[in-house]
């Protein structure tokens, strides 16, 4: 029996391939708007990235989420996007 292929995506900050339950999918839903898809199965476009406040910090630096959904996101929803991260990592804890 061979392996079961473990599916990989690409961080948009770091540009690392990583599993996909490892990165955090962004996602733009039908209707337009955007936002942080934690469980992964919200229907829309999505991108990736590292569960980490440095990657998001780049990737929004160069627009990559804005090029990748094919949307322009505001500030306060990459603000709503860190708190939520933050938010989700003390829960780990």
């Amino acid at each position: 029996m061979t392996p079961k292929k473990i599916p990989l995506r690409r961080c948009s900050g770091c540009g690392e391939s990583k599993p996909k339950k490892e990165l955090v999918r962004v996602v733009r839903a039908p209707d337009g708007s955007v936002s942080l898809d934690l469980k992964g199965k919200q229907p829309g476009r999505g991108a990736y990235v590292c569960p980490s406040k440095e990657c998001l910090a780049k990737a929004r630096k160069a627009k990559r989420f804005e090029r990748a959904l094919e949307v322009q996101i505001p500030e306060e929803v990459y603000n709503a996007m860190e708190a939520q991260m933050e938010q989700e990592a003390a829960h780990e804890e």
